[in-house]
């Protein structure tokens, strides 16, 4: 089998996601990458070091420089009449292109896999986590969105893929880049993090959220999440949203501050290796998945843990 993996990045470098969908992808056979951006020749090279890689095609144009999902969708359709398989990182890009391939293919697409159990046979999650559910494909081509925390990411050297230049259709025409505003951090992306802070609804507004959880993150050199209600209640910006509809997250440690412990956010991180919760309601349902709770004042607890780092 053959499988075409959606490589995700910034025009400059090969985002970690892109990582553990190379090793699903070698669980079903012989990998190939596609690498579409503009000025992205650099990145061709560096996915073609990554090993277990076959092939790296490259679609070096103007109408890729953003990756919207309308103009790569057509491409990477093109390019499945040789693949069996397309796979992507369950991340809000790779979750934009591929319901459109698998669209134009024809084709259901199986999302956010845990595991690769046979050519066709994965599992994925249900119900918020609470199931895992084994399904079998009978497409003639696979279209899949792979869950990052779920396998282990491929190594970084070690490959010899041959880059090959791809052309697509161009621009669709359905679609335009307006522009975009993102949130700069000299702090861990939350899905490549080792350790995250998580900061609940408890926080009470904006600047007490940032009093009390960025101190701790700073000397733990942490990424910063939190649950949606935080969000919603305009504590931080949407990026930090951890919980099935914000990142997926499986950290070494995971701490929990003031969160109850909703299933939505829980299905955003029980993954994580130890997590450890701070809340003062004894029945708050985080402490069912916390490894290391501690029952009390957040605003007290959280300094005084601060201090002693």
């Amino acid at each position: 089998m053959k499988t075409l993996v959606w490589v995700e990045h910034d025009n400059a470098s090969v985002k970690d996601a892109t990582l553990a969908v190379v090793t699903a992808a070698s669980k079903l056979g012989e990998v190939h990458l596609l690498v579409a951006g503009s000025g992205c020749a650099a990145v061709a090279d560096e996915a073609a070091r990554i090993e277990g890689v076959g092939k790296v095609h490259l679609a070096d144009d103007v109408v890729y420089a953003n990756a919207l999902a309308e103009n790569v969708a057509p491409l990477v359709v093109e390019l499945m009449g040789h693949h069996d398989a397309f796979l992507a990182p369950a991340t809000t890009t790779g979750k934009n292109i591929a319901p459109r391939v698998a669209a134009l293919l024809d084709v259901m697409q199986i999302s956010d896999i845990l595991s690769v159990e046979g050519e066709k046979t994965f599992t994925r999650p249900i119900y918020a986590g609470n199931a895992i559910a084994t399904v079998e494909s009978t497409d003639a081509k696979l279209v899949i969105t792979v869950r990052g925390t779920a396998f282990a990411k491929a190594a970084t050297s070690g490959g010899a893929g041959t880059v090959e230049a791809v052309a697509g259709k161009g621009d669709s025409g359905l679609s335009s880049f307006v522009g975009s505003e993102l949130a700069k951090s000299e702090r861990p992306e939350l899905t490549s993090a080792k350790i995250i802070v998580s900061g609940g609804r408890a926080l009470k507004d904006a600047e007490t959220f940032k009093a009390v959880i960025f101190p701790l993150a700073d000397k733990l050199g942490a990424g910063i999440g939190a649950s949606r209600a935080a969000v919603d209640a305009g504590y931080v910006p949407n990026d930090y949203q951890v919980g099935q509809t914000g990142k997926i997250v499986a950290p070494q440690v995971y701490l929990a501050v003031g969160i109850s412990g909703a299933i939505q956010h829980l299905a955003g991180m029980k993954d994580s290796k130890v997590i450890i919760a701070i809340n003062k309601d004894e029945d708050a349902p985080i402490f069912q998945v916390a490894d290391i709770g501690l029952v009390g004042d957040l605003f007290t607890l959280v300094p005084e843990l601060t201090g002693k780092l």
